[in-house]
C-alpha cells in the first residue's frame, strides 16, 4: 500500500509541475497580464499624447490664431503696422533683469 501511495504522490507532483511552472502555467499567465497591463498604461499615455497632437494639427490647419501665436512667441515676428514696445523693470538684484514685451496696433 505504500508503494501505492508513494507513486500517486509522484503522479501528482508530476501533474502539477506543467500547472504551475510549465509554459502555459499559472506564473507565465500572471508575467504575461502584467505585461499586459504595462503595455495597456503605455498605449493610454500614447493616445493622449497623439490626441493632443492631432488637436494641435487641427488648430495650425483650420485657424490662424494658433499660427499667430506661434509666430509671435517663437520667432519674435509682429503684424504689418504694429509697434514692439519693451518695457524693462528694475530690480534691487542687478544680476538678473525682467522685461514685458507688448506689441500695440497702429491704426
Amino acid at each position: 500500500m505504500r508503494l501505492i501511495t508513494f507513486f500517486l504522490s509522484i503522479l501528482l507532483l508530476l501533474i502539477q509541475f506543467p500547472l504551475w511552472l510549465g509554459k502555459g502555467g499559472w506564473l507565465r499567465v500572471w508575467e504575461l497580464d502584467q505585461q499586459v497591463v504595462a503595455a495597456q498604461k503605455k498605449n493610454d499615455e500614447l493616445k493622449n499624447r497623439n490626441a493632443k497632437l492631432e488637436s494641435e494639427t487641427h488648430d495650425l490647419r483650420d485657424g490662424t490664431g494658433a499660427i499667430e501665436e506661434r509666430a509671435r512667441y517663437e520667432l519674435g515676428m509682429i503684424k504689418e503696422d504694429e509697434i514692439f514696445i519693451q518695457v524693462v523693470q528694475p530690480q534691487s538684484q542687478p544680476t538678473t533683469t525682467s522685461s514685458k514685451s507688448v506689441s500695440v496696433s497702429v491704426p
